[in-house]
C-alpha cells in the first residue's frame, strides 16, 4: 500500500497533461474521421437558429460537426458511391452516438443517402491552400487550352 499515493500522482499527472493539450484551432489541425453521416429534418429546422446564430436553410451546404470550429470547410464523401461534396460547419452536432456530422438535406441528395437516411461517410477538413489548390488545378485545363491555341 505504500505505493498507491505514488500511482495516485502519477494518474492526476497524466490526467493534467492531457487537459493541457491544446484544442485544435484549424482545419489543418485534424485529422480525415470516418464515421455515420446523418442529415437535418427537411421541415422540422428550417429557419430555426443554428449554433452560429444564423437560421438552418435545408437548400444550403450547411453541417454540424462537434469539434471543427464554425466555417471550416470540409469534403465529406459518400463510402459506398464515391460522391464527395464541400460543406461549411455553422452547427454543432450529431448528438447521437456513432455520427460524425449532420448535412442539409440537399447535401443528403446530392450524396445519395437521403433514401437511407444514414450513410458511412469520410470528413476531411480543407485548409485554405488545400481550397486554392483546386481552384488552381480546376483552371489548369483551360491555361492549357489558351496556350495551344496561341
Amino acid at each position: 500500500m505504500p505505493y498507491l499515493p505514488m500511482r495516485r500522482l502519477a494518474l492526476l499527472a497524466c490526467l493534467a497533461l492531457a487537459a493541457a493539450a491544446p484544442m485544435p484551432t484549424e482545419a489543418s489541425d485534424f485529422s480525415p474521421q470516418r464515421g455515420i453521416a446523418s442529415y437535418y429534418h427537411p421541415t422540422y429546422f428550417t429557419g430555426r437558429p443554428m449554433a452560429n446564430g444564423d437560421r438552418f436553410d435545408p437548400n444550403s451546404n450547411s453541417a454540424a460537426h462537434r469539434t471543427l470550429p464554425f466555417g471550416t470547410v470540409v469534403e465529406v464523401t459518400n463510402l459506398r458511391n464515391g460522391r464527395t461534396r464541400t460543406v461549411v460547419i455553422e452547427d454543432r452536432g450529431p448528438f447521437i452516438d456513432g455520427r460524425i456530422i449532420d448535412l442539409s438535406p440537399r447535401i443528403a441528395d446530392e450524396l445519395g443517402m437521403r433514401e437511407a437516411g444514414l450513410a458511412r461517410v469520410e470528413v476531411r477538413p480543407i485548409s485554405e491552400a488545400d481550397r486554392l489548390m483546386e481552384a488552381y488545378n480546376s483552371r489548369q485545363p483551360m491555361i492549357e487550352l489558351a496556350e495551344q491555341m496561341d
